[in-house]
């Protein structure tokens, strides 16, 4: 059998009990490194599930499937993922590649951001479709992004934004000349998104996205502990809501977001009023938040 397991969003606990009895039966235990990651390291994750686990970068998952699905058809081997095992279309194909062997499969389904955003109190029937927002460059600054997000506000919509991290990339001149040379980690944080979607409003002029009216809810380590209210110690499992119009998030300290992975939720304009209600307890502006909020409550 060739499993692919969700691991969830915080630390080695989060496996399901399902999940954590296959990891045990498998030969080989594969964890995906590179579309997301967990808030504890990899000896953590060992330890927790009596496996080494093999690190799986984008190189290996695109380029050595075949390594991963060897001998899956008679034994048992497992695949790690940080969230759900199809939050990311790279798991897809893996899966249509052993369905092609003819390798047996089981996914085992864990929570990812897609549902646990309902923490910000905004509710998963009104959100739309989910985009990601990649690090801009000074040649490279795709605005794909824009148009969904558009598409979400014509029908007041919620938009989970899901930001950008590098994980073992390589510079433009260590790609072009072959060296196998890494940049360090890199995790875009709220300021930078925000920054990122005002600019592209700034070309487009389209009025989707205002500084000063669009409401949103920064969150960061979505499963962690949730910190005290108010709180801004830095513990590496502490997850943070703070909510606000773009420009509210935007000058706010990074350290009031707390350490990555962030995410960011663009809110529609059709708030009901226990939406309103629930994420303007986060809101760094409280009054500026209610002002803007009532004009946005869905008529009864």
């Amino acid at each position: 059998m060739f499993y692919v397991i969700g691991l969830g969003l915080c630390d080695e606990k989060d496996i399901t009990v399902r999940g954590l009895e296959a990891v045990k039966s498998c030969s080989r235990v594969y964890l995906e490194a590179y579309t997301s990651i967990l808030m504890v390291n990899k000896d953590r994750l060992e330890a927790f599930y009596g496996k080494s686990l093999i690190l799986a970068d984008r190189d290996m998952v695109e380029l050595e499937s075949d390594e991963i699905l060897r001998d899956a058809a008679t034994e048992n081997v497992a695949f790690l993922v940080v969230g759900d095992p199809f939050g990311a279309t790279t798991h897809t194909d893996l899966l249509l590649r052993a369905r092609d062997l003819q390798i047996p499969t089981q996914i085992i389904h864990n929570a990812s951001i897609i549902n646990a955003a309902g923490c910000s109190g905004l509710q998963l029937y009104n959100f739309g479709q989910t985009v990601s927002l990649v690090f801009f460059t000074d040649t490279w600054k795709p605005d794909s992004f824009y148009d969904r997000i558009a598409e979400n506000a014509k029908f007041g919509l919620h938009t989970l934004v899901l930001l950008d991290i590098k994980v073992k990339e390589q510079s433009e001149e260590n790609l072009a000349r072959g060296r196998k040379i890494y940049e360090p980690p890199r995790y875009m944080s709220i300021p930078t998104a925000v920054s990122q979607l005002l600019e592209i409003e700034n070309i487009r002029k389209e009025g989707i996205l205002d500084g000063d009216s669009t409401l949103a809810v920064a969150l960061s380590r979505v499963g962690g502990i949730p910190s005290s209210e108010g709180s801004t110690d830095d513990d590496d499992g502490t997850q943070r809501i703070v909510a606000g119009t773009l420009s509210d998030l935007q000058v706010q300290p990074e350290s009031v977001f707390g350490k990555p992975l962030h995410s960011l939720i663009i809110a529609g304009k059709k708030l009901h009023e226990l939406e309103a209600i629930y994420a303007g307890a986060f809101a760094v502006n409280q009054e500026n938040w209610d002002r803007i909020a009532k004009k946005h409550l869905k008529v009864k």
